[in-house]
């Protein structure tokens, strides 16, 4: 199936326009309401104590300190996707899905920390990562889908100039940077069959900014790891990463044998140390530590409209027990990774296996791999 043509890249300065034109429901980034929105005091006092009933990490936090945390940081969500308005859903399943990016955006960094981090000065948005987390009666599953993965783009509209184009065969990462969250979610859904209800994605200053908040993270490496692209130069054993050192590691895949999906086990990997390290009563008890790893974390973090802070709790907390041995943590079944196609090496899906997979997803069953 051909690919698409190229109608130029997803820009996140339409979300500018969104603001200001007051089309969206959803709040700026730096707290307050967009234009024609209102905030309710009772409301919020209400749902902080219903969050607190629900327990996990992020709540023991923000009890630490009461319903006045819960309201700052609430009023700090910034809410860009409306999955309400999309078109061509999957079924809803059993259980609840999150499609939790991890994104390139570069805001956020000044010049010198694109420089320091190796981040280039692309502008946009693209995927770094894409990791499909479910939850339900039969535990947690972290399923990471590599960002060349070989899909099927459903046909869209380019946000720019309003050109319409077909669905075509291109890869998952193109989703997101010709449409934006709005097309990866329905990029994915239609290709797994797995409806998304939550949507998460954070950047590289969060990223940054949350590794140094809890003090760096802890990681033991087989081999030494060295990327000119990505700035890695880690020697081989067990060592402190800082925020730096862990995003040049998780972006790094020129060393790894198979490519992108070395880079998915990679982050993995880091997500399962990172809330190891989150989740510490050292960290929690510490508000030098928490209260910045939560600020760190809202300052760079879009999820859409139906997302309050219970849900990134529950979405935290899911983490955590997929990093610790409660769940499973799952790479999408691989036929080809280096399948030759019109837009280079992507990676070719084990349909009947992926098919599996996904339906024990939409069935909350435990998956048979």
């Amino acid at each position: 199936m051909p690919s698409p043509a190229a109608p130029g890249r997803y820009d996140s300065s339409l979300h500018e326009r969104d603001r200001t034109g007051g089309s969206r429901r959803g709040r700026s980034r730096r707290g307050g309401s967009r234009l024609g929105g209102s905030r309710n005091p009772r409301r919020r006092a209400g749902k902080a104590r219903r969050f607190v009933r629900t327990g996990g990490v992020l709540s023991t936090v923000l009890l630490l300190a009461g319903a006045g945390t819960y309201v700052w940081a609430d009023t700090r969500l910034n809410q860009e996707v409306d999955l309400g308005t999309l078109q061509g859903r999957a079924q809803p399943g059993q259980g609840t899905n999150y499609l939790v990016v991890g994104s390139d955006s570069r805001e956020g960094l000044s010049e010198q920390d694109r420089k320091d981090l190796n981040t280039g000065s692309a502008e946009g948005r693209r995927t770094d990562s894409v990791i499909l987390l479910h939850t339900g009666a039969n535990g947690t599953t972290m399923l990471s889908l590599p960002r060349d993965s070989w899909v099927t783009l459903p046909p869209y509209v380019d946000p720019d100039t309003g050109r319409s184009y077909p669905a075509a065969a291109n890869k998952l990462n193109a989703a997101f940077s010709l449409g934006g969250p709005d097309l990866l979610v329905r990029t994915v859904e239609r290709n797994t069959g797995v409806r998304v209800d939550h949507y998460a994605e954070i950047g590289f200053a969060g990223f940054v900014g949350v590794v140094d908040a809890v003090g760096g993270v802890d990681m033991c490496l087989d081999k030494a790891v060295r990327d000119k692209d990505s700035g890695a130069n880690l020697p081989a054993g067990c060592q402190t990463l800082d925020g730096a050192e862990a995003l040049a590691f998780v972006r790094q895949r020129k060393q790894e044998a198979q490519g992108d999906l070395g880079r998915t086990r990679n982050q993995q990997k880091f997500l399962a140390a990172l809330a190891r390290k989150a989740a510490t009563p050292s960290t929690l008890a510490d508000p030098s530590k928490s209260f910045p790893t939560l600020e760190a974390g809202l300052d760079t973090l879009i999820v859409d409209e139906g997302t309050e802070l219970p849900d990134l709790m529950s979405l935290f907390e899911a983490l955590r027990k997929a990093a610790s041995g409660g769940g499973r943590q799952l790479n999408v079944p691989v036929a080809d990774p280096d399948l030759r196609t019109s837009q280079g090496s992507a990676v070719k899906w084990d349909d009947r296996r992926a098919r599996d997979l996904f339906a024990a997803l939409r069935e909350d069953r435990p998956p048979s791999r």
